[in-house]
C-alpha cells in the first residue's frame, strides 16, 4: 500500500463531514443563550486569553522563517496548465505564450513576461489537489483549512485569524494597524467563533487612502469630542460592570481611535497615481502596492489576504471572442504586473527574507484541448505558489502527467497528493505557530485543532520548500 492508498484510507475512516456542529445534547433554554452569547461577544475567547492558555500542543519543529503571510487568492479557478504548470497542447496552447525554460521549469513568458524574472524566487507546488468542485464551498476551504460543512466547519475562523491571535501576544503597544488585512477581498471569511478583533480588515485600496480617519470639524474639535466621550461613559467601557459586550465596544473605539489622524496609515494606504502604474494601475496592483507599504511600516498586520476574481473561464479563455473580458491575457497580465513588482519591491527592501507569500485558485481547470465554448471547466488538479521567508524557489515540488491530470510525483515526504489542510500546516509552520495546536475556547468546548486530524498526523507541513 503506498503513502497516497494509506492516506484515502485513513480519511475514509475519519471522515471530514461529521454532524453538524450545532446537533448537540440538549442545553437548557439558559444554558443555551449563555454559550450562544459568549460564542458571539468572545466573552470567554481568545479576544482576553492568549493562545498560550488555550491550546494543547505535540512538539513539533516549525519552520518558523516568516514574519508576515500575504495570501493571494485566484478566485474563479485560474487553469494550471495555461499557467503554472504548462502543458503544451498542439493546436490549443497558444503560439504566443511563448514558453520558455527558466530554471528547468516551462515557462508561459508571452503570458507572464515580467514575473519570468522572478521564476528563481518561487517554488510552485504542482502536486496539489482540490477536495471539492464547488466554488464558494473550495473557496472557504482555503481559508478556515478544512472541510466547511464537517464539524465546526461552520465557525471555523480564516486562517489569518489564527495567525493573529497566536502572534497576539507579539505585538507592541505602539502598533496600530488591524493584524488582519483584507484587500479586494470582501468575501474572505471571518473570524468564525474568535472574538471580532480578529477579523479581517476588509478595503479597497484607492489613491484617497483609508477612509473615515479625519473628521469634517477637525482634530481638534475630535480630540475634543474623544476626550468628552471618554469623560461620560470610559469607566463604564473599561471592566464594564455591563458586561463583556461593552468591554468589546471600548476596544473597537480605540482601535479606531489609533488609526484616526495618524500620518503612519496615510504612508501606508495612500500611493500617488505613477505608483499605481508601475504595479498595473488596476485594483489587484494597488493592493499589492498597499501591501508593500502596510509590511513596511511594521505596525502590527501580520496576514494580508489580497482577491483577483474572474477566472471562472467557461468560455473563451484565450479571449478570442472577447479580448476585453476576463480571459487568460487580461488577467493574466494584471497579475503579472502586480505579483512581478511586489516581488521586486519585497525583494530589494529585504522584506520578502520574512515575508511568505502564497497564492493558488481553489481547483483547477480541465485538461488537454478546450471545450467546444472555447473555455476550460472545473478540474481538481491545481498548483500552489510560494515565494519568500527562506523558500527555495526556481523550481517545482512535484510534477503531473503529461496533460497535467494527476499527480506523478508528490515532490514530498508525505508522498501523496498536497492537499489545503498541508497547505494550512506550511503557512503555520513557517510563521512559527505549532499546527498541532487544539484549542478548548471553541464555544461547546469541543477542542478546535489548528489544522483537522492532528491527532491522526494526516496532515503536515511542506517542508521541502526551504530544503
Amino acid at each position: 500500500m503506498n503513502a497516497q492508498e494509506k492516506f484515502d484510507r485513513i480519511v475514509e475512516r475519519y471522515s471530514h463531514p461529521h454532524q453538524s456542529f450545532f446537533a448537540r445534547p440538549h442545553l437548557s433554554r439558559r444554558h443555551f443563550f449563555q454559550l450562544a452569547g459568549a460564542g458571539i461577544t468572545a466573552s470567554f475567547l481568545g479576544g482576553r486569553l492568549g493562545a498560550q492558555d488555550l491550546a494543547a500542543q505535540t512538539p513539533v519543529t516549525t519552520i518558523n522563517t516568516a514574519k508576515n503571510v500575504i495570501f493571494i487568492l485566484l478566485a474563479g479557478a485560474p487553469s494550471h496548465t495555461d499557467t503554472f504548470d504548462l502543458k503544451e497542447i498542439s493546436g490549443t496552447t497558444p503560439v504566443n505564450f511563448a514558453p520558455e525554460t527558466i530554471s528547468g521549469l516551462r515557462w508561459p513568458t508571452g503570458l507572464f513576461p515580467k514575473l519570468a524574472a522572478s521564476v528563481p524566487d518561487m517554488a510552485i507546488v504542482r502536486s496539489m489537489r482540490s477536495w471539492n468542485l464547488q466554488h464558494t464551498l473550495a473557496q472557504t476551504w482555503l481559508q478556515i483549512g478544512r472541510n466547511p460543512t464537517a464539524a465546526l466547519g461552520d465557525i471555523a475562523p480564516n486562517i489569518g485569524s489564527i495567525v493573529s491571535i497566536e502572534k497576539a501576544s507579539e505585538r507592541k503597544p505602539t502598533q496600530v494597524f488591524p493584524s488582519f488585512l483584507g484587500l479586494n477581498s470582501s468575501g474572505a471569511i471571518g473570524s468564525g467563533y474568535l472574538s471580532a478583533s480578529f477579523a479581517p480588515f476588509k478595503i479597497a485600496p484607492s489613491t484617497a487612502g483609508l477612509p473615515n480617519v479625519t473628521n469634517s470639524d477637525g482634530a481638534t474639535r475630535f480630540e475634543d469630542k474623544w476626550n468628552t466621550l471618554q469623560a461620560l461613559d470610559g469607566g463604564l467601557r473599561a471592566d464594564s460592570p455591563l458586561g463583556k459586550e461593552v468591554e468589546s465596544f471600548d476596544l473597537f473605539y480605540k482601535a479606531a481611535r489609533g488609526l484616526m489622524y495618524n500620518p503612519v496609515v496615510d504612508q501606508a494606504f495612500k500611493f500617488t497615481a505613477p505608483e499605481s502604474a508601475r504595479y498595473g494601475g488596476n485594483a489587484f496592483g494597488n493592493a499589492c502596492l498597499v501591501a508593500k507599504q502596510v509590511l513596511a511600516a511594521d505596525q502590527g498586520t501580520r496576514f494580508i489576504q489580497i482577491t483577483l476574481g474572474g477566472w471562472d473561464m467557461h468560455v473563451d479563455i484565450y479571449g478570442a471572442q472577447n479580448p476585453r473580458g476576463n480571459n487568460l491575457y487580461t488577467l493574466g497580465k494584471q497579475l503579472d504586473d502586480g505579483l512581478s513588482e511586489l516581488l521586486g519591491d519585497l525583494k530589494s527592501s529585504g522584506l520578502l527574507n520574512e515575508t511568505l507569500i502564497v497564492m493558488q485558485g481553489e481547483f483547477g481547470r480541465t485538461v488537454g484541448k478546450v471545450t467546444a465554448q472555447g473555455g476550460r471547466d472545473h478540474y481538481l488538479q491545481q498548483f500552489c505558489l510560494f515565494a519568500g521567508a527562506g523558500v527555495r524557489g526556481g523550481r517545482a515540488i512535484g510534477s503531473t502527467d503529461s496533460a497535467g491530470a494527476q499527480t506523478t510525483e508528490s515532490g514530498w515526504s508525505r508522498e501523496r497528493d498536497i492537499k489545503p489542510e498541508d497547505i494550512e500546516a506550511t503557512i503555520y509552520s513557517a510563521m512559527g505557530i505549532n499546527w498541532t495546536n487544539v484549542r478548548y475556547d471553541d464555544p461547546f468546548h469541543r477542542g478546535f485543532y489548528l489544522v483537522p486530524s492532528s491527532d491522526q498526523d494526516l496532515y503536515g507541513p511542506i517542508n521541502e520548500l526551504w530544503t
